[in-house]
């Protein structure tokens, strides 16, 4: 790395893994003085086109000086970043600070002129456009605001680069050059377009590992039996639609395609990946830990795309196993592979064009639309244990299109894969079950996305990562991390049962209208047992009709039919108990009875609560539909007998699965699955008009004095709480006008402060023990004159000590109102969080804060006013005066602004904020400064880091 004494030290902070448009990866680094023979063997490989756009001139190599200049940078005023897969060049991107006059600067000159080169190998991938991302990040850094570019007419290629790239942009034609002037200030349309190109790019990346043309299992052995095998086996025996093979160094021999009957039960064998003589997409890794390297080597020089690692040996094994896992990342990824895994489970993908079983399920589960997501291998057996008893047996068939369980997720994430299920056409509901988040901000971002599409249900862990899961520290409690993620759009229960009872629902049926429930049913008790669990979810249920156990399938199919038609319902429970004497032939009957009253409203759920009624949940799938029936897989599995019953059933497409009526054997289950599909269908309302933040409130904003003050303050140290004045001056730029607070170190001095303040005046302690801890009896208000203030601070010295242990101070009185706390913090995981709640100690001890992620709308800080559960206090509980909940939406909104526009300002505390009938008070306040974060989700794109 560059050591002269004229250069900065190198930014090891801008290195980067990135995901390429076609889903493969490169780095991205600074390029240093080392690098001068990797520069001059990547300029080789260039076309004579491409240099001639690059330097405008025949240019077939460079000069000793051109090797030269393009390798020796300050990283302030020249900066050069390379794109590298295998450790070699595919891409350059150079800046060169400039002034006025068009020629070398130094700070503050704020333009720099910006130039590429892709190897025409790789043009087309997307390395320009990454590039120029992270060269934008690493200019704004150092102070540039302005690129400038001269690029040939002819040239498209390069000129789509910056046309797109989403900046404010001059374009201008000179001398047969192509200007460009583009500011580096992300707009809405630049981050729009960073976003696209981030999906885009890590849903091609898992796609490619989800449809491979061709795989080999690396690690199988001759015997059935062990790992390698297993999944050799369950690969074929799924019916894979491409090339397999087997791979494993102890073969005496490599077994060629000619020779099927010296393989491997007929699947080609060989000693190394490099023996196989067409492309392998996916490799399917079952070796050794310790042998893993050489397999990852072997793979890349191959040109492998994936990897499935299921090795175990790695971050949950310890902190040797931790660097073995950092170490297989880097290797992988340095020659443009990602991974899923180590210690995977596998993956499995239903389509009928791919029918892929990478996984050590021993059965491919049945074909459907729901996309399943486990980080943890037994809980992916658990859960698709359980999908096939409910997509079987119980509940009609509802299959999976594709499965990820990622083990130590060290590469591919549930971030990736939610890319990918975005715009899946094969998928309608993503289940996923996380033990940890490993990008709460990012996470949030999709998940809000993806909700607006489709369905998203997640079961958290309990907020502990198990060993092997890289996570960033948060800094916030789990429920507020849960809390964030529900208002995301994200469907949060708490058990894999409730995961798949609520998926079920949300695979079959259409979202409901509103709260209001229609309960009917053959039992008056079961009846009511549903009405009360729809009250306790928060639904609103209409009285039961009670059927009588006399009602035959007509009754039912009368009454469904009625409440279906009924305005006042929005959906539909039906309740049934055997009727004595029927069998399977009164099952089938009231279940195409049900079916067929719920087809003629198709807009309205329908769900089944059934005691004791297997035939039933069986009949109730079979009736939708003359479809083809599924097979029944042999008697070695373990869910044999359910899939008798399921056999029956049709497969689930496009055409049928939302009108499967899903059955539930306890009412309880019914309700909670109707009452988050409820809560999810009214945010999908909500967010189809989204809020705005009110240009009202930039009247009384100065974003550039708030961001001088801050620069000047922040100049005094790498982090600091601000003092009283300095608080007041800051928050005071964004129209937050805080009460002056004097102090009072002796009674004359409070006597002093309250003649210039003004009767009435507050004597308040203020020290930590006591600070807004007025029921601690630190606190003295209305007090009208001296002789009052006095007397109160004879009594508070008296009670809890000396002046100078007290820190009294003093305030004039704020109009009567609700006392509330205004909080901001800069979480490292989940980002900027704005809190909300009532002060004092019972809203503490029961943790009645409400949060929501900035920036936040008007929208949003209307429901963050009103989601406390102590809210009625701010809107006349028990026949006192409402208060201004506008002035009190209006100062959330500042303070998110604040914090928003100014990443430097990590935490806010207003507290107390009284608000009043008319107007709000701000009595205290601190804020505290920090330098913002070098790259943070608003910057380039980027794989964690390892």
């Amino acid at each position: 790395m560059q050591t002269s004494p004229d250069r900065h030290e190198y930014p090891a902070h801008w290195e980067a893994d990135v995901v390429l448009r076609d889903g493969g990866t490169a780095r991205i680094r600074p390029i240093t003085v080392d690098d001068a023979e990797r520069l001059v063997s990547f300029y080789e490989q260039v076309s004579d086109e491409s240099k001639y756009y690059r330097f405008f001139a025949p240019y077939p190599r460079l000069s000793a000086k051109d090797v030269h200049r393009f390798t020796h940078h300050d990283f302030v005023d020249r900066v050069g970043l390379a794109a590298t897969v295998g450790g070699e060049f595919i891409a350059t991107v150079r800046y060169d600070r400039i002034g006025a006059d068009g020629m070398p600067a130094s700070a503050p000159a704020d333009e720099a002129e910006v130039a590429f080169l892709v190897q025409d190998a790789h043009q087309g991938r997307g390395v320009a456009s990454a590039l120029l991302e992270h060269i934008g990040a690493v200019a704004r850094e150092r102070g540039i605001r302005r690129f400038a570019a001269e690029v040939l007419p002819a040239n498209n290629k390069m000129i789509k680069v910056f046309r797109d790239a989403g900046y404010t942009q001059k374009r201008s034609f000179e001398d047969g050059v192509v200007r460009l002037e583009f500011d580096l200030e992300p707009t809405d349309r630049s981050l729009a377009v960073q976003y696209a190109r981030e999906q885009r790019a890590e849903a091609r990346s898992v796609q490619r590992l989800l449809t491979p043309g061709s795989v080999a299992v690396i690690g199988v052995g001759r015997t059935p039996g062990g790992v390698g095998r297993s999944i050799l086996d369950n690969i074929r025996d799924a019916g894979f639609t491409g090339r397999l093979y087997a791979v494993n160094k102890a073969f005496a021999h490599a077994f060629p395609d000619d020779f099927p009957d010296k393989g491997l039960d007929g699947v080609p064998a060989y000693r190394s990946v490099r023996d196989i003589e067409g492309p392998v997409d996916l490799a399917v890794v079952a070796v050794p830990a310790e042998h893993v390297p050489q397999v990852v080597t072997e793979c890349g020089e191959h040109g492998v795309q994936g990897l499935v690692v299921i090795s175990a040996g790695y971050a949950e094994s310890g902190p040797e196993g931790r660097e073995r896992q950092r170490e297989l990342v880097r290797h992988a990824r340095a020659y443009g592979m990602r991974i899923i895994g180590p210690n995977a489970f596998g993956i499995i993908n239903t389509n009928p064009d791919v029918r892929l079983n990478a996984s050590l399920a021993n059965e491919t589960p049945r074909p459907g639309r729901i996309g399943l997501f486990a980080q943890s291998g037994a809980i992916g057996i658990a859960l698709l244990s359980r999908l096939h008893r409910r997509g079987g047996g119980v509940t009609g068939v509802t299959g999976v299109s594709t499965f990820v369980s990622s083990g130590n997720r060290a590469d591919v994430s549930g971030n990736d894969v939610l890319q990918y299920w975005y715009d899946d056409p094969d998928t309608d509901v993503v289940l996923m079950y996380l033990e940890s988040i490993g990008n709460p901000r990012k996470f949030t971002r999709l998940a809000r996305r993806t909700a607006a599409a489709k369905p998203l249900v997640v079961v958290q862990g309990s907020g502990s990562a198990p060993q092997g899961h890289a996570v960033r520290a948060t800094r916030l409690p789990y429920s507020t991390v849960s809390a964030l993620l529900r208002q995301a759009g994200v469907i949060r229960v708490n058990t894999i049962t409730e995961l798949v009872d609520t998926g079920l629902l949300l695979a079959r049926q259409p979202l409901p209208g509103g709260a209001r429930v229609a309960i009917l049913g053959n039992s008056e008790s079961l009846g009511l047992l549903t009405y009360d669990a729809c009250l306790s979810e928060g639904l609103r249920p209409l009285t039961p009709l009670d059927l009588t156990t006399a009602a035959s399938p007509a009754d039912f199919h009368r009454a469904l039919s009625r409440a279906l038609a009924d305005d006042t319902c929005d959906a539909v429970i039906v309740t049934a108990i055997p009727a004595v004497g029927e069998g399977s032939a009164g099952d089938a009957a009231l279940a195409e009875a049900l079916s067929s009253a719920a087809e003629q409203v198709p807009g309205k759920p329908v769900l089944v609560v059934h005691v004791e009624l297997g035939g039933l949940a069986e009949a109730l799938s079979a009736a939708t539909s003359t479809a083809p029936q599924a097979a029944v897989p042999s008697a070695s599995h373990p869910f044999r007998a359910l899939d008798r019953l399921a056999a029956k059933a049709p497969q689930e497409t496009p055409q049928n699965c939302s009108r499967l009526i899903p059955a539930y054997p306890a009412a309880e289950r019914a309700v909670r699955a109707l009452g988050e599909a409820v809560k999810y269908a009214q945010w999908r309302r909500d967010a189809a008009e989204p809020g705005k933040v009110p240009e009202s409130i930039d009247a009384a904003i100065d974003e550039r004095g708030a961001a001088d003050l801050i620069e000047g303050l922040l100049s005094r140290g790498q982090g600091l709480t601000l003092g009283t004045d300095e608080t007041c001056e800051l928050l005071g730029t964004y129209g937050v006008q805080v009460h002056r607070a004097l102090p009072a170190p002796t009674p004359d001095d409070a006597a002093a402060a309250a003649r210039t303040l003004g009767y009435p005046v507050a004597l308040k302690a203020t020290a930590p023990h006591l600070r807004h801890r007025a029921d601690l009896g630190g606190v003295r208000l209305d007090l009208a004159d001296e002789e009052q203030l006095r007397r109160a601070y004879t009594e508070l010295t008296e009670l809890f000590g000396a002046p100078e242990e007290l820190r009294p101070v003093v305030q004039r009185m704020a109009p009567r109102g609700v006392d509330t706390v205004v909080r901001a913090v800069i979480d490292p995981a989940a980002g900027a969080v704005l809190s909300f709640g009532l002060a004092g100690a019972a809203s503490q001890l029961l943790g009645d804060v409400a949060h929501r992620l900035i920036p936040v709308t008007d929208r949003e800080a209307t429901s963050l006013v009103r989601s406390i559960r102590t809210a009625p206090l701010l809107f006349g509980w028990r026949g006192s005066a409402p208060v201004d909940t506008e002035a009190l939406e209006e100062l959330l909104l500042r303070v998110s602004r604040l914090v928003d526009d100014h990443p430097e300002v990590v935490a806010v505390t207003l507290e107390p904020v009284v608000v009043a009938p008319h107007g709000l008070s701000v009595l205290g306040a601190s804020v505290r400064l920090a330098p913002p974060p070098a790259r943070d989700d608003l910057g380039p794109r980027t794989l964690p880091a390892y």
